[in-house]
């Protein structure tokens, strides 16, 4: 497995990711439409912004976006914001998911990073566990606004 940057070829498979985490989706069923283009275009351009893969060979089995914010807490450190974090429905349990996160969170200490903060939907009570066995603690209370 080798974890590596997105291209846009990989935009379907990380959709079909996306789309569903109870089944795997065949990335060619995914439309990629113009929102979807120029989101990617931004991750990609954007250097403060990561979108992963982790592939074997062709075949993208997990992904994760990561994006550094600077501030003014931690001593100026910036923090990793990790989010999209899949493994394809079929290859969960085998290792995967923490050797994406393990990669993950390397990359962000090569950084400098003082800190990788994440968030999960509050039903998802595997993902919970998953997270706190990976050293992860339930810190802060999230809050959002959709607009």
């Amino acid at each position: 497995m080798i974890l590596r940057l997105a291209t846009r070829a990989d935009l379907p498979a990380v959709l079909a990711l996306l789309a569903d985490e109870e089944r795997v989706l065949d990335p060619a069923s995914v439309v990629v439409d113009e929102g979807y283009e120029s989101a990617f275009a931004a991750i990609t351009d954007d250097p403060r912004n990561e979108m992963l893969v982790l592939v074997d060979g062709d075949t993208v089995l997990g992904c994760a976006q990561a994006t550094y914010i600077p501030g003014l807490g931690r001593g100026g450190r910036e923090r990793a914001l990790v989010e999209a974090v899949r493994i394809r429905a079929d290859r969960r349990g085998g290792g995967l998911g923490r050797e994406l996160m393990a990669q993950v969170v390397a990359r962000a200490r090569l950084r400098g990073c003082g800190l990788v903060q994440l968030t999960s939907g509050k039903r998802r009570a595997d993902a919970h566990r998953f997270y706190e066995s990976l050293g992860f603690a339930r810190s802060h209370e999230g809050f959002r606004l959709a607009l």
